[in-house]
């Protein structure tokens, strides 16, 4: 299900998201009844210039109808080049309305805020995991330590994922160099690999809390699972989305792409991320629900 064709016309869409800075509306998506749901509006971003507003739906972008297409896919649409106009329909209270849209350079800001929640928790919001997103997360731990801060919240909720290197340096923060942090494992051998930790941590000891709910996933499960599994946090909130499966980009003729699952991601203790059994299926052909923890126990650490 993770396979995708990505023509030309659509690669560079498929590679600016994770580079910190695309062209876009500056607004903040969620799948609702089928249509993609206006969740957050930037401040003078163009979405906010165009009037869109909290709750407006998006059915149509560009004249592509979106109803019930992945979010992966609609969300791709919504960017592009700087200056280009987006045409949209969205619904509002029930009733269709056009709106059109010059997409800007929107900077991704993988840490929107950070601060002292009392005179010695800190607490870092991190929504992303974009390129150098680790060097935000350092910066606001060293700002609030030098505030007092005791101890630290992570807030991991609502957030996708992204790099995978990020996750592993974000993790190094708090752990020592040279921790397994997660490992893949593919039917081709070649798919298996282990990612370790590489640099002196941040900080061994500050106590950690990371929050997530059903809405983190990927490398937001890497964090919070290999922080949990090394008993450097506790982990706070509801079951994760469960992700795990490792997308490769190969290239093909006419600079086309193919984006396929080449593996699994396994945390310290052995764990899979991954949720869904698309090997097996039930008797409509969906995927079977069995998380590793539910087959066999698992032990952290200590």
């Amino acid at each position: 299900p993770y396979t995708n064709f990505i023509p030309e016309a659509d690669v560079e869409r498929y590679t600016i998201a994770s580079k910190g800075e695309y062209g876009g509306i500056g607004a903040s998506v969620t799948p609702r009844d089928g249509a993609l749901m206006i969740m957050d509006i930037r401040e003078n971003s163009p979405a906010h210039k165009a009037g869109l507003l909290l709750g407006d739906r998006i059915i149509e972008v560009d004249e592509h109808s979106i109803l019930n297409k992945p979010m992966e896919e609609s969300n791709q649409l919504l960017q592009g080049e700087a200056g280009s106009i987006l045409q949209l329909v969205i619904l509002r209270n029930g009733e269709r309305k056009k709106i059109s849209i010059e997409r800007e350079n929107i900077k991704i800001n993988s840490v929107p805020y950070y601060c002292m929640i009392s005179p010695e928790i800190g607490y870092v919001k991190l929504n992303e995991f974009s390129q150098n997103c680790s060097a935000d997360v350092l910066t606001a731990c060293k700002t609030l330590k030098s505030q007092n801060a005791k101890s630290l919240v992570l807030d991991l909720r609502d957030n996708p994922g992204g790099l995978l290197i990020e996750a592993i340096k974000i993790v190094n923060m708090f752990v020592a160099k040279g921790e397994r942090i997660v490992y893949t494992k593919g039917q081709n051998k070649t798919e298996n690999a282990k990612f370790s930790t590489l640099a002196d941590p941040f900080d061994t000891e500050i106590p950690v809390v990371v929050l997530v709910n059903d809405r983190s996933a990927s490398a937001a499960e890497i964090v919070a699972g290999a922080l949990q599994d090394l008993d450097r946090a506790v982990i706070i909130g509801n079951q994760t989305f469960g992700k795990g499966l490792v997308q490769t980009r190969k290239e093909l003729a006419h600079n086309c792409l193919l984006k396929v699952t080449t593996a699994k991601y396994y945390i310290p203790s052995g764990r899979c991320i991954q949720r869904l059994n698309y090997t097996k299926r039930d008797a409509n052909g969906n995927p079977t629900v069995l998380p590793d923890s539910l087959q066999k126990t698992f032990f952290t650490r200590n």
